[in-house]
């Protein structure tokens, strides 16, 4: 029997309570994950071995011109197919020991303790997912999601992602410029060819995410012209400036990931946050976890999913050689 039953349940439930806020703040509290959630990208699947993510890899060819009674095409089409990822999985604990309960031992003390642990397990979950979202999906033996590093590739004509080889498939291959000697004086310039690049029609970047350096070289490049900010990622928090219709977004300081001298050029329409539907930041268990041979009880909090991509084409990389 534990020391303290009753503690223990409040433990359980207050964990539970707060998953639905750890989930919110993970999203805020990452650029590329809030642009996902106001476009409706962070789309929980509900089973399955492997995450599909469906895309269309070619046009309708029925499509064309025709005149009076001319027969039209109406063959099937074979336009949509799915690239196909690994569920990916993370957890973290929070425990606490049968001392620390009888120390704390009012159900008001013992909220406010677990309350402070769970918001580090929610500020280390958010830096799990957002160290995650530039990686190339291959640390902890290949556990880690497959993130911008693998999505968004420095050499995309080689490698199979997502199920599909890039080099037998351009449509599936990113848009990338690696190049030596970035400047003040050239930045922009790269940007416009990387904007080009990356735009159909309507479908354009809209996020640029960008580490300290590239940040300092475009916003010398600012100092001459007028500045053009979003206030709504502002308001969010997140150090931005305007080009073209795509937030430049700072992803570096204290605790970024962008990697040194590189700019991820989104279209987020074509990003997808796929969480699973009953396991995106919840209590793993909603029963009490004992430890067999310590006085501790232990929950964890948990998250399985990946980042998955449905138009490769539509976005890019820039990086210095």
């Amino acid at each position: 029997m534990f020391p303290n039953a009753a503690i223990s349940d409040v433990i359980a439930t207050t964990i539970q309570s707060r998953t639905g806020i750890v989930a919110d703040n993970v999203t805020k509290n990452n650029a590329i994950l809030t642009k996902l959630s106001e476009g409706g990208n962070v789309k929980p699947f509900s089973g399955g071995n492997v995450i599909l993510q469906e895309l269309s890899f070619q046009e309708n060819q029925n499509a064309g011109w025709y005149s009076g009674y001319q027969a039209l095409p109406v063959g099937a089409q074979d336009v949509i197919s799915a690239a196909q990822y690994d569920i990916k999985q993370a957890a973290c604990a929070v425990s606490m020991s049968g001392l620390e309960m009888l120390q704390n031992s009012s159900k008001e003390q013992i909220i406010d303790l677990m309350e402070a642990r769970i918001k580090v397990a929610e500020s280390t979950m958010s830096n799990l997912i957002s160290q995650g979202l530039y990686s190339d999906g291959l640390a902890a033996g290949g556990k880690q999601i497959g993130g911008l590093a693998v999505a968004v590739a420095k050499v995309p004509t080689t490698g199979i992602y997502g199920g599909i080889d890039r080099l037998s498939w351009p449509f599936w291959r990113n848009q990338a410029s690696i190049a030596a000697g970035t400047t003040a004086a050239n930045i922009q310039q790269r940007f416009n060819a990387m904007y080009a690049a990356t735009v159909r029609g309507a479908d354009h970047i809209d996020l640029i995410m960008v580490d300290n350096a590239y940040w300092a070289l475009f916003m010398q490049s600012l100092q001459t012209i007028q500045r053009f900010t979003d206030s709504k990622m502002a308001k969010l928090g997140f150090p931005s400036v305007q080009y073209m219709q795509a937030d430049v977004v700072l992803d570096g300081g204290i605790g970024g990931y962008d990697p040194v001298s590189t700019a991820y050029f989104l279209n987020t329409k074509y990003l997808h946050l796929r969480p699973h539907r009953d396991r995106n930041f919840v209590a793993l268990d909603p029963s009490k976890r004992y430890s067999v041979n310590q006085d501790a009880v232990t929950q964890l909090l948990a998250w399985a999913g990946n980042l998955t991509v449905s138009g490769a084409q539509f976005q890019g990389v820039m990086a210095d050689a």
